[in-house]
């Protein structure tokens, strides 16, 4: 199955990928694929350790030791954060841990928890 996006004029499925460009061949439309990526709202996809997928607000647990960098923290495995903010970069969670505070983490070292 194709993982390309409909045609944005003519809804049709036989687009095709022409270098930058997504092509429909029924009816000649062409797009930016930035724009294709504008137009449905994709954003960048979070996912714990596991493959999970992770939104704004979830809660989720700290499977390793987490040395705290210019601290003599850590943040143990079996933390439970409450609560999180997804952000950009590398660093892509934003979140408060009880005991230690606001922090950056990044989403491979968590997994998702009910």
């Amino acid at each position: 199955m194709s993982d390309l996006p409909n045609c944005p004029e003519c809804n049709s499925e036989y687009t095709y990928d022409d270098g930058t460009l997504y092509v429909c061949p029924e009816c000649a439309h062409e797009w930016a694929k930035d724009a294709a990526a504008a137009e449905t709202g994709d954003a960048e996809v979070v996912r714990d350790a596991h493959g999970n997928i992770l939104n704004d607000g979830d809660n989720v647990v700290i499977i390793k030791d987490l040395k705290i960098k210019g601290s003599s923290s850590v943040a143990k495995v079996g933390t439970k954060i409450k609560n999180i903010r997804l952000a950009s970069g590398d660093h892509n969670i934003d979140c408060k841990i009880p005991g230690i505070g606001a922090m950056g983490l990044k989403s491979e070292f968590v997994k998702k928890s009910d």
